[in-house]
């Protein structure tokens, strides 16, 4: 029997760890996001609170993307590319967070946290009909992730409201936007890229936000959770999303950036000092565990 050494494999290997890494990170930075939401929900619009921390993300990334862009000075097909891809993930982008952010206004965070993480089975859908197979590990891990979500985020009393029908909504967009990012990003810079997603989700959120007139008062209240929203959730957050995607496939990214509900209980709890049920923490294990069941099972060919 002959040994063989993959070097290439193993090396591909490594950065997708790596890169995997990012993603949890993403989780984290998303999940605290979440009080900042909740906090800021109180003050300003959905439309408001979206278009601000989307064009402060873009202000953040914007001396970051201009070496990028000067380096591919004069290449039409690169700008043409990024600026497509960055138009697309913006559309899908603005849309599932306003639509989150309406979803939340009417059935609360609780049923906004389980909903909004139906993402994490559309995705692989979604792979499936772009000609990727799924391992039955995948889908295995993403029935017990459902379940945690539902003892993390449901109380009693799920039903089907029109706030729950704009956060399915809400989650088929998130899902659109990681499979836009897994055809776009591999092309183009990640810091560009998140660029012309986040001004075109900003000056589309925008011109909602002209209709919620938003008082001078009330921003000003707003002004640390959506300044955290925007530098940190969009400016950084969304960048390692987009850097992080490119090694990592969209069928494992998913569950990393699945975390999120469980650092938005955890960041709850520090710092609003909400207490978790026997209920919540047995939710927050079962989706550690699928994550876990997820990576550590044996890797096949997606293709």
């Amino acid at each position: 029997m002959v040994n063989t050494f993959d070097f290439d494999a193993i090396m591909s290997r490594m950065k997708e760890n790596k890169a995997l890494l990012l993603l949890l990170l993403t989780s984290l930075i998303w999940g605290f996001a979440f009080v900042a939401q909740s906090v800021s929900s109180e003050s300003v619009g959905p439309f408001t609170f979206n278009s601000i921390r989307m064009l402060i993300g873009a202000i953040v990334l914007l001396p970051f993307a201009i070496p990028y862009l000067r380096k591919h000075k004069g290449d039409k097909a690169y700008l043409r590319n990024t600026v497509k891809g960055g138009i697309l993930c913006g559309l899908c982008l603005g849309a599932a967070s306003v639509t989150q952010q309406m979803g939340v206004s009417l059935s609360g965070a609780g049923k906004g946290g389980f909903i909004t993480s139906l993402y994490i089975i559309f995705v692989p859908f979604m792979s499936v009909f772009t000609g990727q197979k799924i391992r039955k590990e995948i889908w295995f891990s993403a029935a017990v992730a459902l379940i945690g979500m539902y003892l993390l985020s449901i109380g009693e009393g799920f039903t089907i409201s029109e706030g729950d029908l704009f956060l399915i909504l809400c989650a088929l967009l998130f899902a659109l936007h990681i499979m836009v990012i897994d055809s776009t990003g591999k092309e183009t810079d990640g810091i560009v890229l998140s660029f012309f997603q986040f001004l075109t989700a900003g000056i589309l959120t925008g011109i909602g936000m002209i209709f919620e007139k938003p008082q001078l008062a009330a921003l000003q209240e707003a002004w640390l959770p959506i300044l955290y929203a925007g530098a940190l959730s969009c400016g950084v957050a969304y960048t390692l999303q987009v850097v992080g995607q490119r090694y990592v496939r969209p069928s494992r990214a998913v569950f990393a950036l699945s975390l999120e509900s469980v650092w938005a209980a955890i960041g709850g709890a520090l710092i609003l000092s909400e207490k978790l049920s026997a209920k919540e923490l047995t939710g927050c294990i079962l989706v550690f565990a699928a994550v876990l069941v997820a990576e550590l099972a044996p890797q096949k060919s997606s293709t």
